[in-house]
């Protein structure tokens, strides 16, 4: 008995929520609310892009000191100041350690910006993409109101051989009607960002690709397949002589 009272409360209020929702009010408050994530999603990539030139211009700054103190090692050891040498080297390992830290913050802070710039151009591409299916299905819903007022007005005449197709017609405009809001409702949760990523990504290097071959056929670079050059290593620091 209680199961069949909840089962009985929950259709009710279930069917309460049903007929209060308005589709078409639905999607223009999903529109509404795309858009206004656009500014917020701008502001958090300006904070993440401010705290790449930060860090930028500390590494910068490291730099520079890092090199005027090495500058000012090698003066005082070509002096004989051995003593102020030692100060000096205190300072540059310290300079470093910390151009070194802060160079690896830059380098995380500069993937999280490109990142984000990855994020927003998917989410306006899908914005757009879901902006234009729900303007589709308002459209829809307008021509589903139009032909309900034609079904309407089809049920107030008495007249002979309208009763044979009004059922089947009524019926046709219901199912047309469902159809619509299905394939809309599976198109909005069916988007494949990954998928998507990956084309770009293929027709990235597919340009890629294509612009080298013309720089090797103009001569301007070797074709790669050829090219037996490493990869050179670069090293932060001073070098020193056994």
């Amino acid at each position: 008995m209680w199961k069949r009272f909840v089962r009985a409360v929950k259709s009710l209020f279930g069917g309460l929520i049903s007929s209060i929702e308005d589709p078409k009010l639905i999607l223009e408050q999903n529109i509404r609310e795309m858009n206004d994530q656009i500014p917020k999603m701008n502001e958090n990539i300006a904070t993440v892009k401010a705290n790449v030139t930060l860090l930028q211009k500390e590494l910068t700054r490291y730099k520079a000191e890092y090199q005027d103190l090495v500058s000012k090692m090698k003066a005082a050891i070509s002096a004989g100041r051995d003593d102020i040498a030692q100060n000096y080297a205190l300072r540059l390992e310290s300079v470093k350690s910390h151009m070194i830290q802060t160079k690896n913050q830059h380098e995380t802070a500069q993937k999280a910006y490109e990142k984000s710039l990855e994020v927003k151009k998917v989410f306006m591409r899908e914005r757009q993409k879901k902006i234009n299916e729900a303007k589709e299905a308002l459209r829809a819903h307008d021509r589903a109101k139009w032909q309900s007022k034609i079904a309407d007005t089809m049920e107030a005449f008495e007249v002979a051989g309208v009763d044979a197709t009004h059922d089947e017609m009524i019926t046709r405009i219901n199912e047309q009607t469902a159809l619509n809001e299905a394939r809309m409702e599976m198109a909005l949760d069916s988007v494949d960002v990954d998928s998507m990523k990956i084309e770009e990504e293929a027709e990235k290097l597919r340009a890629a690709d294509l612009v080298k071959q013309f720089k090797v056929d103009m001569g301007l670079m070797q074709d790669p397949l050829t090219d037996d050059a490493g990869d050179i290593d670069l090293d932060i620091g001073t070098k020193t002589k056994s």
